[in-house]
């Protein structure tokens, strides 16, 4: 039998990080919303337990001491998978095991258990990342039975205490060893090693505790969140059975893609496309903004590619103060329609400026590059 360490696939002096981040990606695995084996619940459980256990700080250094996460003494191997592993505290629970011995330590199962974690995904509006704000949703998950609030017993009953073992969840088996005849505990297969049965089930969950129920959240999306982040809702993930404490409930954020803005770090980027005329001229359009009609100052002789900033129009800082800038690239639109009249016009102006419509000029690769190249270079 694997012991905690093995089940989560860290090192016995892995981190706090480490071992979290270990059972995450486990959980993740075999939550039953992804896997839902029967091999994936038991080894969903196996994940927990060790996570539990190495998650607390003092329960780890009894378990570390005994290799039992009860305290018991480890005996020989000190719980690295030798006789102190998990379910054995040493050579007194090998006897015990074979003699009958620590039935009343072991004890009857509890019904009550903590729900699982959750995992969705969320997607967003980009002026949600920007300022902030709310998101409702609605979950599909395992709440609390309202009818028995989390018992599972029809109404004015109770578990009883289970007649076959005699609420003590498990019984006397003997076996042929080398030993001879022993006596080895197995669960009772009445009450499933709960020392009670329901005898009345509640209708409404049939004995569960919970039932499954749509229910609606809302979600504060912090401002300047970034696309992928994952947020923590702490108790609403799903009902425990037996009236059990709520799991976790983690969102993943999604940002959806905006038609006019792309986000760069805290800076928002933006193209606009002027004609050939407003470029050489100069001129002032109004930018939709996510703070609403802002005016753009568009500079006599702006050349295609240039970038004009606008600052602290960008996404709040997440961790910082203020926001970024807005970034605009200019797009210079040459007229493709032009009238004989206009084209006698442009050459006219070409003539009175001197230029030679035949020469070219060629222009250095290090000037060119798309846009993010030139913003690069724009920020440095």
């Amino acid at each position: 039998m694997s012991n905690h360490y093995e089940t989560l696939g860290v090192s016995r002096d892995a981190s706090p990080e480490e071992i979290k981040k270990a059972y995450r990606k486990k959980a993740r695995q075999l939550h039953p919303d992804i896997n839902p084996s029967e091999e994936a619940a038991e080894e969903f459980k196996r994940v927990s337990l060790a996570h539990d256990v190495l998650s607390d700080p003092e329960k780890r250094r009894i378990y570390d001491q005994t290799g039992n996460e009860n305290g018991t003494a480890g005996g020989f191997g000190g719980g690295a998978g030798g006789f102190g592993g998990p379910g054995f505290g040493g050579v007194q629970d090998i006897f015990d095991a074979f003699f009958g011995g620590g039935g009343a330590a072991r004890g009857p199962r509890s019904r009550v258990r903590q729900g699982q974690d959750a995992l969705i995904q969320v997607t967003i509006d980009l002026k949600d990342a920007v300022f902030g704000g709310e998101k409702p949703i609605t979950v599909d998950t395992a709440v609390t039975c309202d009818t028995c609030r989390g018992e599972g017993t029809a109404e004015g009953t109770h578990p009883e205490t289970c007649d076959t073992c005699q609420g003590q969840g498990f019984m006397q088996r003997q076996v042929q060893s080398i030993l001879g005849t022993v006596v080895q505990p197995v669960e009772c297969p009445s009450c499933r090693g709960y020392g009670t049965v329901i005898k009345s089930p509640c209708a409404q969950c049939y004995g569960e505790g919970r039932v499954r129920e749509r229910k609606p959240l809302t979600i504060k999306i912090p401002a300047g969140i970034s696309d992928g982040a994952r947020i923590r809702l702490s108790g609403h993930g799903e009902a425990g059975t037996g009236g059990g404490p709520n799991g976790d409930l983690y969102v993943d954020l999604q940002i959806a893609r905006h038609e006019t803005f792309r986000r760069e770090g805290d800076d928002l980027l933006a193209k606009v496309a002027v004609p050939m005329t407003a470029a050489a001229l100069g001129t002032t359009i109004q930018l939709e903004t996510f703070d609403g009609s802002q005016e753009l100052q568009i500079p006599a002789g702006t050349q295609a590619g240039d970038l004009l900033t606008l600052k602290g129009l960008g996404v709040t800082r997440l961790r910082g103060v203020g926001r970024g800038d807005l970034r605009v690239e200019i797009e210079v639109r040459t007229p493709t329609d032009l009238t004989p009249e206009q084209q006698q016009l442009l050459r006219q102006f070409s003539e009175s400026r001197g230029e030679n419509l035949t020469v070219s000029e060629t222009i250095s690769q290090k000037q060119g590059g798309g846009f993010f190249s030139r913003l690069k270079d724009h920020l440095k």
